[in-house]
């Protein structure tokens, strides 16, 4: 049975191996590699609270666009298991206690975020940076959705959200304060990666 991770309209997709095996092992290594740029990603951050501002968001969507669906949220899975099993991978640290904590929506967030331009990119988006660039921003848009659900459960007796108007208090420090710099981070993502694709197509 055929290795398809995924299609010939990524980046990914026009460098795959012809062997099943071969393929299946650089495929698993490039996840493993993601994880690591996602981490460094999460690790170029401003320490606001309670959510940091990171280029997580820029990484998962340009991995998404370059690998496709199955391998974008493939990789975002491992970074998740990374996290969760205690590896410092997130922006200040790791472990389940970190997942269930204030950011644990936006990190399950990447997941959606991930599929959503992974499937744009399957079908034929990594060259059309405008359309590229709305699956990034529907997904984004999503993953904040997710985000300030989460933060609504959990907002409690937390002294960060005024208690008196806890929606309006919540979105205000942990949703509107990124939507400028996601938008521009979806963007930069959008450029890179269908720039990358114009540049190899033509060599």
């Amino acid at each position: 049975m055929a290795v398809t991770l995924t299609t010939p309209n990524t980046l990914l997709g026009l460098y795959q191996p012809k062997a099943d095996i071969t393929k299946l092992a650089a495929n698993l290594a490039i996840i493993v590699l993601g994880t690591v740029l996602i981490t460094i990603c999460a690790k170029i951050n401003v320490p606001v609270w309670p959510v940091p501002v990171t280029l997580q968001g820029f990484a998962i969507a340009a991995l998404a666009a370059a690998f496709g669906m199955r391998m974008g949220v493939a990789t975002v899975a491992l970074y998740l298991v990374e996290g969760a099993l205690g590896l410092p991978v997130f922006a200040t640290g790791g472990g389940i206690a970190y997942l269930a904590g204030p950011t644990g929506g936006f990190l399950i967030g990447f997941l959606v975020l991930a599929a959503i331009v992974g499937f744009a990119a399957d079908r034929g988006a990594s060259g059309k940076p405008v359309a590229l660039f709305a699956a990034m921003v529907a997904g984004d848009a999503v993953l904040l959705v997710l985000g300030f659900a989460w933060l609504l459960l959990m907002a409690g007796q937390a002294q960060w959200i005024d208690q008196t108007n806890v929606v309006a208090s919540a979105f205000a420090k942990a949703v509107q304060p990124f939507i400028v710099w996601d938008i521009l981070k979806m963007a930069f993502a959008a450029l890179t990666v269908s720039g990358a694709w114009s540049l190899l197509k033509k060599r």
